[in-house]
């Protein structure tokens, strides 16, 4: 802050008032200007002192603003990363039984092989031969209760002789 120094009143031996100077004097008016600055002055900081405060209650208000901002997008980061490690969880969780599943089936499947017995795709093979077989019995005009039928004796017949060769 500038201060303006004073000047001292000369001191003089004419007779009056030494303090109470009248207003039409050079030095009442030097001294009214001096006041008047003093007075500018209170009130620019009063103002300043208003301005900031209005300034200080934005920038809180803003703060608020951005912290609201700030915590809804880490929620929201908070929510979709609990979903992706929830679903990873799962994923891991049912995966070693599925891998536990598949080597029992596959185990399975190599003793079955071992015994003779024929895998998967060679039944669905061997369905699709039947399936083309009765299609093509159809074909001929023969019924396939007719077939099945003629096809039993047969079977039978051939059951029982070799029920008598051993």
């Amino acid at each position: 802050m500038v201060s303006k120094s004073r000047k001292n009143p000369p001191t003089s031996s004419k007779p009056g008032p030494a303090k109470g100077k009248s207003r039409g004097t050079p030095e009442s008016a030097e001294h009214n200007v001096w006041l008047s600055g003093l007075g500018a002055l209170a009130e620019a900081q009063a103002n300043a002192q208003a301005e900031g405060n209005k300034a200080f209650e934005a920038l809180v208000q803003q703060g608020l603003d951005m912290q609201a901002r700030t915590q809804a997008a880490a929620r929201q980061q908070w929510d979709e990363t609990t979903q992706k490690m929830s679903a990873l969880s799962a994923q891991i969780a049912a995966n070693p039984w599925d891998r536990l599943s598949d080597i029992f089936q596959s185990r399975v499947a190599r003793a079955l092989h071992h015994m003779g017995m024929p895998s998967v795709e060679q039944f669905a093979a061997l369905n699709r031969r039947v399936d083309a077989l009765e299609k093509a019995i159809q074909g001929l005009g023969v019924p396939a209760a007719k077939a099945a039928a003629a096809e039993k004796p047969a079977r039978s017949a051939k059951s029982k002789t070799q029920g008598k060769k051993s």
